[in-house]
């Protein structure tokens, strides 16, 4: 049985620099490992950020410059003694970030975390803003810099259903819940294309509040597909705060992350998410929400 007491759930944050004396940070759960610079092998054809490839534990992977692909002044290779490379996992592709300075790695809570100022040059690629002493902190949107340095392709974008599948999905009440611009886009592409109605709210809290709306109003959602990482108000909490709340509680759960981690799966089914995804694929996307639709005809 789940405890009734809130779930809270503390981030460790990774805190460096890249130009100037701008603090940029990075969610822990997204890095594998910290190494310092080592001479990369040059590849063509690739984004300009790309510096090149990098051995990493017997796999090549691929280092970019966090500075370029985030429009600030690139890195210049004789520079780079003395910077880090920081070895991430996102979206099913192991990448190295090089940037200037490590400092230190923070602990704060989702919910201490701002959304960021539109006045920014460059907040396209910021997820949030948070307090580090004197600091404000710019934490960096991986996803959207991900989605622009390797755009996704067809078959992980879209995904094609039958019109029996189609007619199962169209009565059903659906909500999308995330912070993130590229992943908003890519969830409503994928519904888009297949012609499934949707209602998007951009953070958890708003979720909350529209589900409890609606379920007041005899409209309850029937399934929610939100992002784990979330300022304020996150999918952990929000699905934990759904299955405590009787008149949410048969809503089928689909939460989505770019941490391609075993933790973050259990961790989504300890606060009773009935899937949890690795973002982002359509096919699979829909696949769950085809569970989702089964298990709610029956309910």
């Amino acid at each position: 049985m789940m405890s009734t007491q809130r779930a809270e759930h503390s981030q460790g944050v990774l805190l460096f620099r890249l130009s100037g004396s701008q603090m940029f940070g990075l969610g822990t759960l997204k890095i594998r490992e910290l190494i310092p610079y080592s001479p990369v092998t040059a590849m063509v054809k690739q984004h300009p950020s790309v510096i090149g490839a990098l051995n990493f534990r017997g796999k090549t992977i691929t280092v970019i410059d966090l500075a370029h692909a985030v429009g600030r002044r690139p890195i210049a290779e004789e520079e780079r003694e003395g910077c880090y490379i920081i070895v991430t996992d996102v979206q099913r592709q192991v990448v190295g970030f090089l940037v200037r300075n490590i400092e230190r790695i923070m602990q704060t809570n989702w919910r201490e975390i701002q959304a960021p100022d539109t006045n920014l040059g460059h907040h396209v690629y910021i997820t949030g803003l948070v307090k580090e002493e004197d600091n404000l902190v710019q934490l960096l949107d991986v996803e959207v810099i991900m989605s622009r340095l390797f755009p996704l392709s067809p078959g992980r974008a879209t995904a094609t259903i039958t019109d029996v599948q189609r007619e199962r999905l169209k009565p059903l009440h659906f909500l999308l819940v995330d912070d993130s611009r590229t992943a908003r886009k890519q969830l409503s592409d994928a519904l888009d294309i297949i012609n499934v109605p949707y209602h998007f709210t951009h953070d958890g809290q708003d979720g909350l509040d529209y589900m409890c709306q609606q379920a007041a109003a005899g409209n309850p959602v029937d399934i929610l597909v939100s992002d784990i990482e979330m300022p304020g108000l996150d999918g952990y909490e929000l699905a934990f705060a759904i299955r405590d709340n009787p008149q949410l509680s048969h809503t089928y759960i689909i939460l989505h992350t770019s941490l391609s981690s075993e933790i973050s799966v259990s961790q989504a089914k300890q606060v009773g998410a009935d899937e949890a995804l690795t973002k982002f694929d359509a096919r699979e996307l829909i696949d769950a929400m085809l569970r989702g639709a089964e298990k709610v005809a029956w309910c």
